[in-house]
């Protein structure tokens, strides 16, 4: 069944007038402090230490600010919309049509685009702001073709938008792309350009984004083995890395972790090898939510045994770029009857993946209409636990369908022994340093009240969103540990725990950290999902750093779908 929920406005806020519910008038912050911080009051505790509203809650306090190396970026700048990153793009044969300097008076396209010329986008009027770039290089109708008769290569194809590509791996092509690339970055300085925010690199193959469909077309043709592709793949990092020095952390490289490739074993962590030579990275379908993204050790996202998913940070560089494109909802082909749900089910992919940067466009990525969530996803990403305002679970089992077969990443010493992932496909939860814990008398269940099937695409899977407690059989609560350096940093302030419920049932429920409890929730048993944000006592973190909501006697089970521990002081 798709639930719709009703989204607080950007800058009101929707108040459900509850009989039964504590304290149903939610109590407001000071508005922002400047255009920076949150569009929306925060909304806190009642006076009676709840409040409840109908839907999500995505609210933050007034001291939030956008992390560092952080943010909304896409093809034009949008300054209503915090998008304040414009791309700036050229193909390779506007670029370098003959073997000589670079071409600034020269316009170009690709993939159906059209690029005015370097000084249209990068010297005239408006080019003063910060914007990053990608260079179309390997289309047979992108690069010179000077270049395709000097290597004396062939186009390998068709992509699925009909285009052939050069062969970027072969040497000779190589040689002449990084040749444009020095001209470009370290010749005209670019590079050390400080607009210049990232580059997509290595500009190949459909939308300069580096798929696996060319690549496999030249084994299918018989032209590239497996020796060949690793021997250029090799060193072609290491080469824009040193080509770039210290303003490599520019560089983001646009491949994935398992790519859909031809050598089964021997690719499977390619891209996991690119980004620990200290490049960024991106990935361009956290739309799938579910899908293919849950054990990525290019962003340091590993599934553990239990099916929860755990990011190894130690492997991430806060200069870098994570990135990811959040623009295909009802667009690129897709359709959805329920695109909030696909908007906050992506963004809350991205920042489980701790993505510092999203590819927006107003429209098709909805942020017109779901404007605080957006503004919640904006001043989240990038965030550390010692920086984060929150830490987040959302309760939920989802199916990761790229797993399902039993041959799915082997090759790359996963999930062979079927313990280390027991309820495979299935992923437990989307967590960002607040991890839901299983244990007696708090072991969370399935649920089947809120089912979301294919969404987008099939291979989507099937995700049961919201987790239960089960009375009968002894489970009256749920269990969370929060990350030590978030508990740290939260320490002095004031807390509250929002949790987003679906109020059917009768009885209250309260949240138990430390030796204090907080005051009750009481439920109106109709059925809406709602938020309830409860202050937690003081000194709520001290010690074990555990919270657990708590059923009382006799109350009927309680269904639980995302919980966010607020620090409310900064």
């Amino acid at each position: 069944m798709r639930h719709a929920l009703v989204v607080l406005a950007a800058g009101a806020v929707t108040v459900a007038a509850l009989g039964g519910c504590t304290s149903p008038e939610p109590r407001h912050t000071d508005p922002p402090r400047d255009a920076d911080g949150p569009d929306a009051a925060f909304i806190d505790a009642g006076p009676d230490g709840v409040s409840i509203v109908e839907g999500d809650d995505w609210t933050l306090p007034s001291w939030v600010r956008p992390a560092p190396n952080s943010g909304f970026f896409s093809e034009d700048e949008s300054v209503p919309d915090r998008i304040l990153t414009r791309s700036v793009d050229f193909s390779w044969r506007q670029l370098q049509p003959s073997d000589g300097p670079i071409d600034k008076q020269r316009e170009g396209e690709a993939q159906g685009l059209y690029f005015s010329s370097w000084n249209a986008q990068l010297e005239g009027p408006g080019t003063e702001g910060a914007y990053w770039m990608r260079i179309f290089a390997s289309g047979v109708d992108w690069a010179p073709e000077w270049v395709a008769e000097d290597c004396g290569v062939h186009g390998y194809g068709p992509d699925y938008d009909g285009e052939d590509h050069l062969p970027i791996w072969d040497e000779c092509v190589w040689g002449h792309l990084m040749d444009t690339y020095r001209r470009v970055f370290v010749d005209e300085g670019l590079a050390a350009d400080p607009r210049l925010r990232f580059v997509y690199v290595p500009g190949a193959f459909t939308w300069a984004e580096y798929d696996y469909e060319t690549i496999n077309a030249a084994v299918d043709a018989g032209e590239l083995d497996l020796e060949t592709y690793l021997s250029w793949y090799g060193h072609a990092w290491s080469d824009l890395i040193a080509l770039f020095g210290d303003n490599a952390h520019k560089l983001v490289f646009t491949g994935e972790d398992y790519p859909f490739g031809p050598f089964g074993e021997d690719d499977d962590l390619l891209a996991a090898q690119a980004a620990a030579q200290g490049m960024g990275i991106r990935t361009g379908i956290t739309e799938l939510s579910n899908f293919h993204l849950s054990e990525a050790p290019a962003y340091g996202s590993h599934v553990q045994p239990d099916g929860h998913l755990v990011i190894d940070e130690s492997v991430r560089d806060a200069r870098l770029v994570y990135a990811t494109e959040n623009e295909c909802f009802t667009d690129c082909g897709y359709r959805t009857d329920d695109p909030y749900y696909a908007v906050r089910q992506s963004n809350l992919k991205a920042l489980q993946l701790r993505m510092n940067w999203i590819y927006v466009v107003p429209g098709p990525s909805y942020l017109a209409q779901y404007p605080e969530h957006w503004d919640w996803v904006r001043l989240s990403m990038g965030q550390t636990p010692e920086s984060s305002a929150d830490a987040w679970a959302e309760l939920r089992d989802a199916s990761d369908t790229y797993w399902a077969d039993d041959g799915a990443g082997e090759g790359a010493g996963r999930f062979e022994d079927p313990a280390t992932w027991r309820d495979r496909p299935f992923v437990r939860n989307l967590e960002r340093w607040l991890v839901q814990v299983d244990e007696p008398g708090s072991v969370a269940h399935r649920t089947d009240v809120d089912v979301h099937e294919g969404v987008l695409e099939p291979e989507n899977g099937i995700a049961y969103e919201g987790l239960s407690t089960d009375v009968a059989a002894g489970d009256t609560g749920f269990v969370f540990e929060v990350d030590e350096r978030f508990a740290e940093a939260a320490a002095s302030s004031r807390l509250v725990l929002k949790v987003t419920y679906r109020d059917t049932g009768t009885g209250d429920f309260t949240v138990d950290a430390g030796a204090a409890s907080s005051a009750p929730v009481t439920r109106a048993g109709d059925g809406r999902d709602r938020t309830a944000t409860i202050a937690l006592p003081e000194g709520a973190l001290e010690g074990e750093h555990r919270i657990r909501i708590s059923l009382a006697g006799g109350a009927d089970d309680l269904i639980v779908r995302f919980v966010r521990l607020v620090r409310v002081e900064g």
